[in-house]
């Protein structure tokens, strides 16, 4: 028994979850309904048997009652009235028809009554089969017989009532009273004989009861059991699988982190080869910055540098001729130190501008943006393109100066290239307008020069992307451009084509560069001045 209850414990134990967990919750439904069943069967077997004691039972027996009562009160009372000259024959006649009648009527009844006696199939099965009921206690041929006597002497005492002879009234009295102290025996028996079979139903309605409630108790225990049973079985399984998922967990934690220190580790290099190719860009962007600068130098020595020559061959002339004065000579010496000072000035600008800024100042927007046209004015006017700055209104930020000037040449220098490609000498414009707008100074700069391809103009933006040459572009000078006015200013920047009128009220197809630029404002200037 012990090995046996073994194998079903580790039956139980090797069964998956799901297939415990339906087990458990069959056994639970299916203890319920059996409950539920076993209550129900014993309140309809009780309500059966009380029935039949109590309704069907009582009524018999009450007509049998009323049958005999009427014989001794309503027969055998009134011929003795009758005997008495206490009433007339034709009072006595009326009275006995109608206790006649009433005894013909209950005890059809009576007979009804007992038809309706069949047992339901349920209340039949249970007491066969669950509590094997003997009905030792009903003797059918008895009660037969003396059902049988009660009608012949029922007949009897209505033939001799129907017959009445007033002149052997002594006669006739003396046999009705044998006659209905006869039926009465009859009908006590049959009273008691029911009495009896109500007694011992009533008997066998509390042992059905009982051997019910036993078995709910028995039901309910084993639920009880089973339950308590399962639920360890799933608890353990519950156990189980919290120590397998903590174990996967711990397990998957392990594996996270070390994919995120080989992630670290990767993203650290990556940002390292990112921070050098950054600085390679930007050394490429100051190389092409500086062709360009150095062009622009080349442009505007070149005629300080002839007026020198021709100084120098004009004292070589003077001296030839004999007419070298001192006058002369002071004279030039002036002239040719102005043109040098000059020169000097004009590479200080652009020693200043390739030397960044590493600490923010305050600067003009106004000087910033006029100090990169300065620098690019000499290949404005040789491309005989004209510039307009519109300022609403001068203000001061606190940023790169150097870095947004570079920013500013680099979108000029761009406009220029489309001006002198696509559009005619007399209409090439650059306009550049400055206001703020809340807590940004927004610089829109815009050309004329017909703007860019839409399938090009996603593109612009993005390293080494260009539509020139290579020998006239790298396509990195945008690039830095966002580099620097996004990571380095906070600000941003954007290029969208517009129509818009330019000169003389003729709209043409234009290129617009926004840039907006966070302002500090008052509050927090003041407390870094104090």
């Amino acid at each position: 028994m012990k090995n046996k209850f073994n194998f079903l414990i580790s039956y139980f134990d090797s069964l998956d979850f799901k297939y415990k967990t339906s087990f458990l919750v069959f056994i639970i439904a299916g203890g319920m309904i059996c409950i539920i069943i076993l209550s129900q069967i014993s309140i309809f077997t009780m309500k059966h048997d009380f029935d039949i004691l109590f309704e069907k039972r009582t009524k018999s027996l009450m007509q049998l009652e009323h049958i005999k009562d009427s014989y001794k009160v309503n027969i055998q009372d009134t011929l003795f009235d009758f005997e008495r000259k206490q009433i007339t024959y034709q009072q006595s006649i009326e009275i006995l028809k109608l206790a006649q009648e009433i005894i013909d009527r209950n005890w059809s009844l009576y007979k009804e009554q007992i038809k309706l006696r069949n047992k339901e199939f349920l209340t039949i099965f249970i007491k066969k089969f669950i509590i094997n009921e003997e009905n030792y206690y009903e003797n059918k041929a008895l009660k037969q017989s003396i059902m049988e006597n009660i009608n012949k002497k029922r007949e009897l005492i209505k033939d001799e009532i129907d017959l009445i002879k007033i002149l052997n009234s002594d006669e006739y009295f003396a046999n009705m009273n044998l006659e209905i102290n006869a039926i009465s025996i009859y009908l006590t028996s049959l009273i008691n004989y029911d009495l009896s079979l109500a007694i011992n139903e009533k008997r066998n309605t509390d042992k059905i009861f009982n051997i019910i409630f036993i078995f709910s108790i028995i039901f309910i225990f084993i639920v009880f059991f089973f339950s308590v049973i399962l639920s360890l079985f799933i608890i353990n399984n519950f156990k189980k699988l919290h120590n397998s998922l903590e174990q996967k967990v711990n397990e998957k934690t392990k594996e996270l982190q070390e994919i995120n220190n080989y992630l670290e580790i990767k993203i650290s290099k990556e940002v390292v080869q990112n921070r050098k190719k950054d600085i390679i860009m930007f050394q490429q962007a100051r190389f092409a910055s500086l062709g360009e600068m150095l062009n622009n130098i080349a442009h505007q020595w070149r005629q300080p540098l002839g007026s020198i020559t021709m100084i120098i061959q004009s004292f070589q002339t003077k001296m030839s001729l004999g007419k070298l004065t001192p006058t002369f000579v002071d004279e030039k010496v002036n002239d040719a130190l102005l043109l040098a000072n000059n020169m000097s000035n004009t590479l200080e600008d652009f020693k200043n501008f390739f030397s960044p800024n590493k600490i923010k100042s305050k600067f003009s927007i106004k000087n910033c943006i006029e100090h990169s046209i300065e620098l690019s004015k000499y290949l404005l006017l040789q491309e005989s393109i004209e510039v307009k700055v519109k300022i609403r209104k001068d203000m001061e930020i606190n940023s790169y100066y150097n870095e947004l000037s570079h920013v500013f040449l680099n979108i000029i220098s761009n406009s220029k290239d489309a001006l002198c490609s696509n559009v005619d000498k007399n209409d090439r414009i650059i306009k550049i307008i400055v206001h703020k707008y809340k807590n940004h100074l927004v610089v829109n700069m815009l050309d004329n020069g017909g703007g860019i391809p839409e399938d090009i103009l996603p593109k612009i933006f993005e390293p080494y992307y260009t539509t020139k040459y290579k020998s006239a572009g790298t396509g990195i000078g945008l690039y830095m451009s966002k580099q620097i006015i996004e990571k380095h200013m906070n600000g941003v920047i954007f290029c969208r084509n517009i129509s818009h009128k330019m000169k003389n009220k003729k709209a043409f197809n234009c290129t617009l560069f926004t840039i907006k630029i966070p302002i500090q404002d008052e509050s927090s200037e003041n407390t870094n001045d104090k």
